[in-house]
């Protein structure tokens, strides 16, 4: 198992002060930035694009900044974000016309690459494609709004993806992302998760560090 990452999701931080959200919830141990981007097609609402993410590098930004595309189509975005900073760059084989060629694409610029299943979205997508990847992010809530609540059959998906991946003997990451809280990532990590992202959890809260160390307490006494 990898180490443990927590991935701030900063769709729920206050964007009138981004940049300073983002220094204080990395200061807080932090590990990765986690972008959610959404385009109002193929999710129904409309965030944020490369722009912001190179404003935070030339903040000073310097961890992996994990950006989860929920665009269609896909191709036409990728470039832009890696030329932006990003470091992770993670999207819906719905999204693609053709899932490898995309996720050729992305390592082409320099960026790992990751392939993103929404709840209903069968496991069986991986299955020609999953040496080729980075990192799987499982959805435990549907796309498109951050604050939703965790759906339970993720665990189950979790436990399946976890073993196809030990299989491969590959580092790859699986991620999750959706409703995690530091009452339930303890039951997510034992499912398999080694990279968690969360929004509202960590930037609803008035002590960042508090709530990162919990996470991570939480993981490490769940391993």
């Amino acid at each position: 198992m990898q180490s443990t990452v927590i991935a701030p999701s900063i769709l729920s931080a206050n964007f009138a002060k981004l940049g300073e959200e983002v220094d204080n919830v990395l200061a807080a141990g932090a590990d990765w930035v986690h972008f959610d981007v959404m385009d109002n097609h193929y999710v129904p609402n409309l965030t944020i694009g490369p722009l912001v993410c190179e404003a935070l590098r030339k903040h000073g930004v310097t961890a992996p900044i994990d950006v989860h595309l929920m665009v269609q189509p896909v191709d036409r975005i990728v470039p832009d974000f890696a030329k932006a900073g990003a470091s992770v760059i993670s999207f819906h084989p719905e999204a693609s016309a053709h899932v490898h060629r995309t996720i050729q694409l992305i390592k082409s610029l320099g960026c790992q690459a990751g392939l993103v299943l929404n709840p209903a979205t069968p496991v069986e997508v991986l299955d020609y494609v999953l040496e080729d990847l980075d990192l799987v992010l499982l959805m435990s809530v549907n796309p498109g709004f951050g604050g939703q609540s965790f759906i339970p059959s993720a665990l189950d998906k979790l436990k399946r993806v976890r073993g196809m991946i030990d299989k491969t003997g590959k580092p790859i990451r699986l991620e999750i992302d959706g409703g995690v809280k530091t009452d339930n990532i303890a039951q997510i990590a034992t499912a398999g998760a080694d990279t968690f992202v969360a929004g509202s959890a960590i930037f609803g809260q008035s002590d960042y560090a508090g709530i990162v160390r919990r996470m991570k307490d939480a993981v490490a006494g769940a391993r």
